[in-house]
């Protein structure tokens, strides 16, 4: 039986946490991921680190930490965009991320080859 959009949304969050702890060093504090279209949004929150934090208080800071965590990030894409290729099986046509300072919160945009919400709504009828 095919997974549920709901099931596949966990098993992305899952995926990406563990993609964290293995590349970066450390796992956010919650992530969620949401399939919508030709799009897989994950939101990732609790990223930074209190230093990180305390750095980012200056606009010199916070531009220093968005640089550095985007070549991070960046660097691990190839390991990112097979993680969802083997999940769902439908290619990444791109990768968008950014990151709050603010709020300490990272989104992730996957976007797909197709419209992979449709296999969803198919299920459904």
């Amino acid at each position: 039986m095919e997974k549920s959009k709901g099931a596949i949304e966990a098993e992305i969050s899952k995926a990406i946490t563990q993609w964290e702890k293995d590349f970066l060093g450390r796992g956010s504090v919650s992530v969620k991921s949401d399939i919508l279209r030709d799009m897989i949004i994950v939101t990732l929150k609790g990223v930074l680190t209190p230093a990180e934090y305390s750095v980012s208080q200056t606009k010199e800071g916070l531009l220093s930490i968005k640089k550095i965590r985007s070549e991070l990030v960046e660097s691990g894409i190839m390991e990112l965009k097979e993680i969802i290729l083997a999940i769902t099986r439908v290619e990444v046509q791109s990768f968008h991320t950014d990151i709050s300072t603010n709020t300490g919160e990272r989104i992730m945009v996957f976007k797909l080859q197709h419209d992979y919400e449709k296999t969803f709504l198919k299920m459904d009828n």
